[in-house]
């Protein structure tokens, strides 16, 4: 009988989000078991309130590394798992999984360690067009002990997320969300500026992020000069800013991790795509859902799985050739 389930994701908010369909399917094959999950330090607000996880482990990267690493595998070894399920591809996750001593060990081939796993699975990313989604490359992690059909991404906002956010919602509006942690991940701010300026003023405009695209949204906000537009980048919690999507009548965001919490709450999104393409298998998966691209064939595109800090090219005609016009079409 399985009774304890370990889940593991120490990766970005969105790799983190990605991972919930497992979340999901696991409960509904073993709903007696407890499924815990391990995150990095940071990302816990993901789950508060989460219907399906019981107890969080949270990884502090961002100090004395290592040594967090070893504390925290000897507290998850005492935890006695039926089961450990690592959607992580690096040594430090694979330590963690062989170190639980669970006797099922599951994980992605791509894992240094992962020969001494009990299963392992292939994970295939490339640029082709019969690429599988991240989700569905999570799922085949434990196809074989519950089913073959996709789930989406899902979080639980709580009610209480859910009224803070309530006094945002009594006119019509559009969240926007402008940053990515990379340069060439994200539309031009002049170009945002752009989108902005040409939008009717009675719809009200949030600029979501975190801290660190508070002065970014400033001056978007300062440079489109339209009346309606309010900054709450590092104002909500992620589960305050999905709550927020859910009801927006257009949230437009880069290939990044509003994106994914769009899609966690099913939330109407127009998604843009710069210097990487949605066959890497990270795109949108709510119902209403539409990538913007260039129109130009650019030899250099996709220049990377990631993105960088600038255009390797030095032209960034990836991103500065997408007309805001295609914005404007979707509101």
């Amino acid at each position: 009988m399985i009774q304890r389930i370990l889940i593991i994701q120490t990766a970005s908010i969105g790799d983190v989000i990605l991972v919930t369909p497992v979340i999901e399917k696991m409960h509904n094959f073993y709903p007696e078991a407890k499924i815990d999950l391990l995150i990095k330090k940071g990302f816990e607000d993901l789950f508060m309130g989460h219907p399906f996880v019981q107890n969080l482990w949270l990884w502090e990267k961002s100090h004395k590394k290592y040594k967090n690493l070893y504390l925290l595998a000897k507290e998850i070894r005492k935890a006695k798992y039926d089961i450990v399920i690592n959607a992580q591809r690096f040594v430090s996750t694979g330590f963690l999984t062989l170190f639980s001593g669970a006797p099922v060990c599951i994980g992605f081939d791509k894992n240094p360690l992962s020969l001494f796993f009990t299963k392992r699975v292939k994970h295939l990313i490339g640029n082709g067009k019969m690429n599988s989604h991240e989700v569905d490359r999570n799922l085949a992690l434990v196809s074989h002990m519950t089913d073959y059909k996709t789930q989406t991404p899902k979080l639980y906002p709580t009610t209480e997320d859910y009224a803070r956010m309530s006094p945002y919602k009594t006119k019509a509006y559009i969240c926007v969300a402008p940053a990515s942690l990379w340069f060439t991940k994200q539309f031009p701010e002049q170009q945002w500026v752009d989108f902005i300026k040409k939008l009717p003023e009675y719809l009200h405009v949030y600029l979501l992020g975190s801290k660190s695209d508070v002065n970014l949204c400033n001056t978007i906000i300062k440079d489109s000069e339209h009346a309606n537009s309010i900054n709450l980048a590092g104002k909500l919690s992620l589960l305050e800013s999905a709550a927020l999507m859910r009801d927006a009548q257009m949230n437009f965001v880069n290939d990044s991790a509003p994106m994914h919490l769009a899609s966690s709450v099913n939330a109407k999104m127009t998604v843009i795509y710069c210097s990487t393409v949605p066959e890497f298998g990270f795109g949108p998966l709510s119902d209403d859902s539409v990538i913007l691209q260039t129109d130009e064939k650019l030899k250099c595109q996709p220049c990377g799985l990631h993105g960088h800090k600038e255009c390797p090219e030095k032209h960034f005609r990836c991103a500065t050739s997408i007309p805001t016009q295609k914005l404007l079409e979707r509101i």
